[in-house]
């Protein structure tokens, strides 16, 4: 292996890496970290300096906002009129007139049910908002992590781990190697744990390398369980692991699961306790209150990659790093989490969405650490989905997995179960017809479309009536707007809150890694023009592969054919039209004119 200065070619694969050196590598990161940011600083920078009257006509802002109560770290609040673009887990900052106001309250926003909100408190004094609880005003924010980010990279070049290890695996100058007497030990172990085979083959292979194994998890393959197992028995072994990913809620699934498949081991998240939420592990402020130093033997840690660059974990050495939904991991984000440890697990899949980032000059930056190291054969993909029914993994298994994914035999033949009254979208709800295109026929729809908000809030309802149980019912759709649009309708038919809040109305990006019974996917464009001008998000095969793949027994999709002459305005999208249109006559197609059947 050459030493970390030599030059060190790099073959271009698919991602667009081409590097000379380790040194160019680290430079061409850094600047993508300081572009990236520079770039979300200006960009909330000029939004906030629109006129109030603007930012809320775009979403940007919510004005007359009245705080209802304050208790502890959550903030509940009203508002008169909600057209905003914000959703769960979105930054927010409230203020009286000024979002850089010293005195403004910055928040994480957890619960939008329209005309009521909650939020965690980040920073600022909520005295304040019982003081006055009239007239405040609702903006996005940001938190800048850049400095987290350089510091991950200066360690990566100062350090041996860095040299040695972590910049060569990356370069694809360093390649693991397989101890074959614990795979067979691992196999063994595994096989007495109802698991498939490729379960148990992913647990063996990355229990068994000395350096790094991905696991390609397709929608309802039991990633989540394999990782579990795969903690459970490095840790049985005395392994200090580190689970980590790019979400509180990705990482508190991993810890919940491996407390499930085995509640004897020590496991505990390091963070923020108002991260905790439906946490089953004990959260600790910093590793050092865990008091997990002490422990002789194994144990499993989740914490956030940004914990590592923090006093919570900073200089906690891990025997194994695992990143859960790593495919949405960029490099640098990768970087950080694999200064923890020498071996590295990515759990991932790379047909589901990409990472997501502001500033995309090349490929080069922005790719995942699952997309960079998967082809370089140190990988298993699981093939059996415990979730999607026989008809529903058909069209995703072809597609994008090259035929390799089936059903279990628990979901093969699992099918839609209504009760209650007949309604008039029974031919929609069909059991018989797991996958439909309702086709509206509505033309020129950009990113909202009031016929299919209506349309959405109706069927929801009329499910609820034929005894879908709310929590088992989505509705996903690739604009912010139409979401919005769809909440309002669905809202102005449920009074009731509780039922609302088991509803999920959300954007593609938000529902990866869920699943429902049903779900219905509003396509809302159907401009062809205005499709075309967005064709990278809009057509984005990873977005339509997320969308339709959190069913169990029923996919409705809503839209207008109309959107498929996008073609038109530009030739080069054939591929991915065709895509959506091999989609569209894979379903049952049902005509709607004007919302009638």
């Amino acid at each position: 292996m050459k030493e970390y200065g030599d030059e060190l070619k790099l073959q271009y694969t698919n991602q667009g890496f081409f590097m000379s050196s380790d040194a160019t590598l680290l430079q061409r990161l850094r600047k993508f970290v300081i572009e990236e940011a520079d770039a979300q600083r200006e960009a909330l920078e000029r939004q906030w300096s629109t006129p109030l009257s603007q930012r809320v006509a775009k979403g940007w802002a919510i004005e007359g906002i009245r705080i209802l109560k304050v208790d502890k770290f959550l903030v509940q609040m009203r508002c008169y009129t909600n057209q905003s673009r914000f959703r769960e887990g979105d930054l927010v900052v409230l203020h009286r007139g000024n979002p850089k106001d010293p005195d403004a309250i910055h928040l994480d926003l957890y619960y939008d049910g329209g005309n009521d909100l909650e939020a965690g408190l980040i920073r600022g004094n909520p005295y304040l908002l019982q003081a006055e609880p009239d007239g405040w005003i609702l903006d996005q924010d940001w938190f800048d992590t850049s400095e987290f980010y350089l510091a991950a990279i200066d360690q990566i070049a100062d350090s041996r781990r860095g040299r040695s290890i972590i910049l060569p695996v990356i370069q694809g100058n360093l390649y693991p190697q397989i101890d074959y007497a614990r795979y067979q030990r691992a196999r063994e172990w595994a096989s007495h744990r109802d698991l498939n085979e490729s379960q148990i083959e992913a647990i063996s292979t990355s229990y068994a390398t000395n350096l790094y194994h991905l696991i390609q998890g397709p929608p309802g393959t039991g990633k989540t369980l394999v990782l579990a197992h795969l903690s459970d028995l490095l840790v049985q072994e005395g392994s200090r692991v580190l689970i980590t990913g790019l979400t509180h809620r990705a990482i508190h699934n991993a810890l919940n699961k491996v407390h499930q498949v085995n509640a004897n081991l020590p496991v505990c998240k390091i963070g923020d306790q108002r991260h905790a939420g439906d946490l089953k592990v004990p959260n600790f402020e910093t590793f050092d209150e865990s008091g997990f130093g002490d422990l002789n033997n194994g144990y499993v840690v989740g914490a956030t990659p940004f914990a590592l660059q923090t006093q919570r974990l900073m200089n906690v050495e891990f025997d194994v790093v695992i990143f859960d939904e790593a495919s949405q991991v960029t490099l640098t984000l990768a970087l950080m989490g694999m200064l923890a440890g020498n071996k590295y697990i990515f759990v991932g899949d790379d047909k589901q969405l990409p990472p997501v980032t502001v500033f995309a000059q090349s490929k080069d930056e922005v790719s995942s650490i699952f997309s960079l190291l998967s082809g370089r054969a140190q990988e298993t993909i699981l093939d059996i989905t415990y979730r999607l029914n026989d008809v529903l993994t058909e069209w995703p298994s072809k597609t994008f997995y090259g035929g390799k994914l089936k059903s279990s035999e628990s979901s093969r033949k699992r099918r839609l179960h209504l009760i209650g009254e007949p309604s008039r979208w029974d031919i929609i709800f069909d059991p018989e017809a797991p996958a439909v295109f309702v086709d509206l026929d509505h033309k020129n729809a950009t990113t909202r479309s009031m016929l299919e908000a209506e349309i959405v809030a109706d069927l929801v309802v009329s499910l609820i009536l034929r005894g879908i149980p709310p929590k088992e019912i989505g509705v996903v759709t690739p604009f912010r707007a139409q979401s919005r649009l769809i909440r309002t309708m669905l809202w102005r038919m449920i009074d009731d809150e509780e039922i609302r809040r088991e509803i999920i109305v959300d954007t593609v990006e938000r529902m990866q890694g869920q699943e429902r019974e049903v779900v219905l996917v509003s396509l809302a464009t159907s401009s062809p023009s205005f499709a075309a001008q967005i064709a990278d998000f809009l057509f984005s095969p990873q977005r339509l592969n997320v969308a339709i793949t959190r069913p169990r027994t029923k996919l409705i999709l809503l839209g207008s054919k109309h959107v498929l002459l996008s073609e038109k305005y530009d030739p080069e999208l054939k591929d991915r039209i065709d895509m959506l249109r091999d989609l569209i006559n894979f379903c049952t197609n049902i005509p709607l004119q004007g919302g009638l059947l």
